[in-house]
């Protein structure tokens, strides 16, 4: 079992829930969810239950995520994940090329399939989205429908548009 420390991200009106390892960020849930979501994401639903809050692991990522939610930062190249076991090798390339989307941009899922060298996995694409375990940080609230469409996202719609705009206003 993997040591997680938990703790919580102010968002809009209401709380993100976070994980993370002694070796990186490992799970941001969706707005007012209990952090058992986690367990749909993370294969070892022992630590999720045991996980501690330890300020110590949490504090630089917590702080990162704040600065990005009120404007003041605009990447996360310095945020380690932890993707423990969770995901297979397509859901892992899927992830890294979310990273990849620039901030204030967005990308559909055709295109993230091509830049995967899986031009006719879109729906598979989908999937790995909507499985990604770290929002905002993996940024799967820039990818939309190729018709411009919002499509879907694990912390609601609500968020994922608070997110496009926040990322506008620079």
């Amino acid at each position: 079992m993997t040591q997680l420390y938990y703790d919580t991200v102010p968002f809009e009106d209401g709380l993100l829930q976070l994980l993370a390892s002694s070796k990186g960020i490992v799970f941001i849930g969706s707005p007012n969810e209990s952090v058992s979501e986690a367990n749909t994401y993370i294969d070892d639903p022992l630590a999720v239950a045991n996980a501690i809050k330890d300020t110590s692991i949490t504090e630089p990522y917590i702080k990162l995520l704040t600065q990005y939610l009120s404007g003041q930062t605009t990447d996360f190249d310095t945020i380690r994940i932890d993707n423990l076991t969770v995901g297979t090798q397509l859901q892992r390339d899927v992830w890294t090329a979310l990273r990849m989307i620039p901030y204030g941009m967005t990308c559909d899922y055709s295109t993230i399939a091509q830049n995967i060298g899986k031009p006719t996995a879109i729906r598979a694409v989908a999937s790995a989205v909507a499985k990604n375990p770290v929002l905002i940080v993996t940024p799967c609230h820039r990818v939309i429908r190729k018709d411009g469409g919002m499509g879907g996202y694990r912390g609601g719609l609500p968020m994922k548009k608070a997110l496009l705009k926040l990322e506008q206003r620079d």
